[in-house]
């Protein structure tokens, strides 16, 4: 037998030792695969706690984005703020500049000042 309502699911579910919440303010979920994003836009996102795991449930409409190499390239480049504030400091650059140009150098911290100096 199923519930009819989401309190009486809710209480069920507590009986079994599954807790669930939802979360709320979720603008946006994104699934990154090798070679596309998956991207749920103002989703309902449901956590399901049940024997020491988590689990999240995802609904909403999914939007496929293919991805072209030099993005997945650029996405895998982890740049530490540090980093970003050394290059500002160095050239006088904004945030978003330092950050672009250690992207388009892979992190190289000396590369994305000279590129910064000379444009």
């Amino acid at each position: 037998m199923f519930a009819s309502n989401p309190r009486e699911l809710k209480r069920l579910l507590k009986k079994m030792g599954i807790d669930v919440e939802e979360l709320t303010g979720v603008k946006r979920v994104e699934i990154v695969l090798e070679d596309k994003k998956i991207l749920v836009k103002e989703p309902q996102v449901l956590v399901f706690k049940a024997g020491g795991q988590v689990f999240y449930q995802v609904s909403g409409t999914p939007e496929t984005i293919q991805q072209s190499e030099e993005a997945k390239q650029v996405e895998e480049v982890k740049i530490p703020e540090e980093d970003i504030r050394f290059v500002m400091e160095q050239t006088g650059a904004s945030y978003e500049k330092a950050r672009e140009a250690l992207l388009k150098t892979r992190g190289d911290i000396l590369q994305a000042i000279m590129i910064l100096r000379e444009g």
